[in-house]
């Protein structure tokens, strides 16, 4: 693929952002590297098959002065992250950094030490703990703290513990209430579209370079080796609760509905340390990720920043996080949970003044402004979240998808909308010209509006790809945020190279082998095709044997209906594990394990109306 170079206008704005933000605050610089112990060298992780799963290493170009093609305050956040090693938080809690999306943390107690959030990989979470034990001592893991829901903080689990020591009690594994739940529901539910698009988010398919991927603000970017999962030993319900562990007293705060469905934070006294999970991290976050989620409340999410101010703040001398790297001093932490807990709670109390006086999300997007100490304070940049996307995720979570113009209620879907568009403009080469003349005089948003509509009338326009791979590449080389960087840039690579589809596992079998019933039928209910099902009237018995549970299933009028067996007849009763439909589910129709008594038509008929997602649909293209 042959990048371009970085037009006027960006530079223009990429010279005019280095004169507004305060470069010269070392502060970052000095709190990413201080701690350092030692890294991991080469910065390199293989599967057992040979596979690379992480190379922080490719990284290496992020130093000195930043290019014209990457937003400056970009490579400095990406610089600061990309730094790899293990850290010293305080004597006894130490972080290995730069081995994954998140930090991996080690707390030393009695005789052993405990683990908060495994990482993404199983092979990452294994060379961490070696790097750890290389630099600390044969250490066992006495126990594993899930912070919260999202994989990037248990996946990498068997690379730290086995779940033989977790079944005999060796090793406590800690959560959140509803942590599994989240867990499972999450990466499986809309899994297929969301692993499809957080393929553009992270930049999965982009080389790591000043015009590709350089960063996702959060982490560089996501590992791609084998993801577990151990359920929760102990599970955390109430804030204030205490628990010690190896010697270690920890006091937990609850945060759901924060970051994640399923969060908390937690004190340790012993070390006056105060891990925040990803609640206060050196970025705005996501209130909805732009790989999709549920939106995430703002106003949740400040008040328990102030509550954690008040439970910990004054007791605490260092605060940590699942991503980037501590802050020091009591008077430091407390300015910055603070401006932490006003970025959050200012997006929400603004935003619904806006609403409230009949601006949508879009106009609000374009005309909210922070205050100036939140606007040039390094932590509250958005990295990783954007104001635009969260006053959009806001306005969505109180207003909907409806703006509340009748014009917008029932508009055409984008094919038939581009169609009318080009032909009302004068057809696809006067389309293409007029933006070409946006492109040229720097209003790239704007070409990208015109080419989107060109592509999806004609997505072979040989002339309307070309321009549209390079007004994406231009937005992305502008881009502060390192996921819309990734979403631009991305962009551009389908339209020059082709549908690069999902590069990594949407759901893995470790996570998948943790449904509950009730989940696992709720995913069989969303596969089934409707329209295919319509004449279906089907009904079944499922017993787990394993569990000693049954379930009564139905498929009428294209929908899928499960509940617990209350001595309702059906057309066959089904006796198997778990394990083995699921096995059944992914095509397996021949092995043993099924005790089926009845029609003999039932389950092929079901099987026959159920389609798989697509992990290559179309996203730039129609």
């Amino acid at each position: 693929m042959t990048h371009k170079p970085a037009e006027r206008a960006i530079v223009a704005a990429h010279q005019k952002l280095s004169e507004t933000l305060p470069f010269a605050d070392a502060s970052d610089t000095d709190d990413s590297a201080r701690g350092f112990i030692a890294a991991l060298s080469p910065a390199v992780v293989h599967a057992a098959d040979g596979r690379v799963v992480w190379d922080n290493d490719k990284y290496s170009f992020l130093s000195g002065a930043a290019p014209t093609t990457v937003n400056p305050s970009l490579w400095r956040q990406s610089g600061l992250v990309a730094k790899q090693g293990l850290f010293e938080v305080v004597e006894g809690i130490y972080q290995v950094r730069g081995l994954d999306l998140s930090n991996i943390t080690f707390v030393e107690g009695d005789t052993g030490v405990i683990v908060i959030d495994p990482l993404i990989s199983t092979e990452t979470a294994a060379a961490a703990l070696k790097l750890y034990r290389s630099n600390r001592g044969e250490r066992a893991v006495v126990a594993v703290i899930y912070t919260h829901s999202h994989v990037d903080h248990f996946g990498g689990v068997f690379g730290v513990a086995t779940q033989e020591d977790a079944d005999a009690g060796g090793i406590a594994v800690i959560a959140p209430e509803g942590f599994v739940e989240h867990a499972v529901s999450e990466n499986v539910y809309a899994g297929t579209a969301m692993g499809r698009r957080a393929g553009y988010m992270y930049g999965a398919a982009l080389a790591c370079g000043p015009q590709g991927q350089v960063g996702a603000g959060l982490g560089q970017t996501t590992s791609m080796g084998e993801v577990g999962l151990i359920v929760p030993t102990l599970e955390i319900r109430e804030t204030g609760e205490r628990h010690t562990v190896d010697g270690v007293e920890i006091e937990f705060q609850m945060a759901p509905g924060t970051e994640a469905p399923a969060e908390m934070h937690f004190y340790f006294p012993r070390y006056r340390a105060l891990c925040m999970a990803e609640n206060a991290t050196h970025t705005l976050h996501n209130l909805l990720t732009l790989r999709g989620a549920l939106v995430r409340d703002p106003h949740v999410w400040s008040t328990y920043l102030t509550q954690a101010i008040r439970m910990f703040g004054i007791r605490t001398d260092v605060v940590f996080a699942s991503h980037h790297w501590p802050t020091w001093g009591t008077d430091r932490i407390l300015s910055y949970l603070s401006a932490q807990r006003d970025l959050y709670a200012y997006l929400h109390d603004q935003t619904l003044r806006y609403i409230n006086q009949g601006y949508t999300g879009a106009e609000i997007a374009e005309i909210i402004e922070l205050p100036p100490a939140l606007a040039n304070a390094w932590h509250a940049r958005g990295y990783y979240g954007s104001v635009s996307h969260n006053v959009k995720a806001i306005y969505q979570r109180y207003m909907g998808w409806f703006d509340g113009n009748p014009a917008r209620l029932w508009p055409h879907p984008p094919a038939e909308l581009a169609a009318r568009y080009v032909d009302a403009m004068g057809g696809l080469d006067h389309v293409v010209s007029t933006a070409r003349t946006a492109f040229e005089s720097g209003d790239f948003r704007w070409a990208a509006t015109l080419l989107d509509h060109a592509i999806f009338v004609d997505a072979g326009h040989a002339a309307a790809r070309e321009l549209y791979a390079d007004t994406l590449e231009q937005l992305g080389y502008g881009a502060e945020n390192g996921t819309w960087r990734n979403f631009f840039l991305s962009g551009a690579t389908e339209l020059r190279d082709g549908n690069f589809g999902t590069p990594t596992a949407t759901a893995a079998p470790a996570i998948v082998a943790q449904l509950t019933p009730e989940q696992l039928f709720g995913s069989l209910a969303i596969s089934v095709n409707g329209p295919k099902a319509w004449d279906l009237d089907l009904s079944l018995n499922v017993t787990f044997t394993e569990l000693d549970a049954a379930y009564h299933v139905t498929l009428r009028n294209g929908v899928l209906i499960s509940d617990r067996l209350a001595g309702e007849s059906a057309d066959v009763e089904i006796r198997l594990t778990k394990n083995r439909l699921l096995a059944l589910l992914g095509g397996d129709t021949t092995s043993e394990g099924i005790s089926l008594s009845g029609s003999s038509a039932v389950l092929p008929a079901l099987l026959g109306a159920l389609d798989s997602g697509d992990p290559a649909f179309n996203i730039v293209t129609p």
